[in-house]
């Protein structure tokens, strides 16, 4: 018996019922030999890890534009965070933590430059519109490597449904969508409090009396009431009361952070950058790298613009719009 066969007969023995066992997954779009040491799900989170796209989110904004600070989220802090929410809840519910690892892992390698500045602005350029989460989908099955990762279908299903209306088809994916917001919601206040966009005494009352009166307290309750509400019923979910008031905080923060407020005064120069990066090198193909360019002969020259510039990080989107309309020091 091999040391992943004993892990998958661990899970039989362990997880809950309402739990996805690796060996019952629905496989992979193209079929290969299974590690000898670690399940599918194990090998989907490694592959992640190791990943460009993954090592790409550390210079990919969370909420601040190009923060001077050392201790501002970025996009892979983000997901670090998630994933360790995700696994608190995954191991108190009994579900496979793996699982729910790697879909943590994985849900935003589709992030532009510039958050979701820059995802508003490839949805209106791009003639295929633009989301994060399809974007991710992309990234794991065409983008990286030769021939994509190849994840399996309950990875890349937690990924594509972890925002928006769709729902996750297993419990560790429908995880990823709590663990999200109660990660961004609480480290969000936590930057704006450090930028001095918002106090702490800024907050919704309600809020503030129901989940807690700082990030680290809100964090824990909020998880303990998923736990607690998620027990035993094969589903996922906070009480009505906990919900709403996640729900008012996140509103609160659209409101006074992330529409409008001094984070985002820098906001249409990223959006521009993106705007003008795109415009030009759909006008201009020769501009795309080897690896962009030689994929013109199976995707439309808009997507795979697309494809190149939702990859770039933050600070190489701005030397890329230097390098094309700022004009350089002669020296002679």
């Amino acid at each position: 018996m091999t040391i992943r066969q004993e892990i998958e007969n661990l899970e039989k023995t362990y997880l809950s019922p309402f739990a996805q066992l690796s060996c019952n997954s629905r496989g992979r779009q193209h079929s290969e030999e299974p590690c000898h040491m670690r399940t599918d799900f194990q090998r989907d989170r490694d592959r992640i890890i190791y990943s460009k796209a993954f090592r790409r989110l550390k210079h990919k904004t969370q909420v601040f534009i190009s923060p001077e600070g050392d201790h501002y989220r970025t996009r892979l802090t983000h997901t670090l965070e998630v994933s360790q929410i995700a696994r608190t809840i995954a191991r108190s519910l009994r579900l496979n933590e793996d699982l729910t690892e790697a879909i943590a892992l994985g849900h935003d390698l589709g992030h532009t430059p510039f958050g979701h500045s820059g995802e508003a602005v490839l949805n209106k350029v791009c003639p295929h519109g633009f989301k994060h989460n399809e974007h991710s989908i992309r990234v794991v099955d065409v983008l990286e490597r030769e021939n994509g990762l190849n994840l399996t279908w309950e990875v890349r299903d937690g990924i594509r449904n972890h925002t928006g209306d769709g729902m996750a088809a297993t419990l560790e994916g429908q995880i990823i969508k709590f663990a999200d917001r109660i990660a961004y919601i609480n480290h969000d206040i936590d930057d704006a409090i450090r930028g001095k966009v918002i106090s702490e005494d800024d907050l919704p009352k309600e809020c503030v009396k129901i989940l807690g009166n700082k990030s680290s307290t809100r964090i824990n309750n909020m998880i303990v009431n998923i736990i607690e509400n998620s027990r035993e019923c094969g589903a996922i979910r906070m009480n009505e009361e906990f919900m709403q008031a996640m729900m008012e905080l996140r509103s609160y923060m659209f409101k006074h952070v992330y529409v409008g407020s001094i984070a985002k005064k820098d906001e249409d120069k990223a959006k521009n950058i993106v705007k003008e990066l795109y415009i030009y090198i759909r006008n201009a193909p020769e501009h795309l790298p080897h690896e962009y360019s030689s994929m013109l002969d199976k995707f439309d020259l808009d997507r795979v613009v697309c494809d190149y510039i939702a990859g770039m990080t933050d600070r190489y989107a701005v030397r890329k719009f230097q390098d094309i309309f700022i004009p350089a020091s002669w020296n002679y």
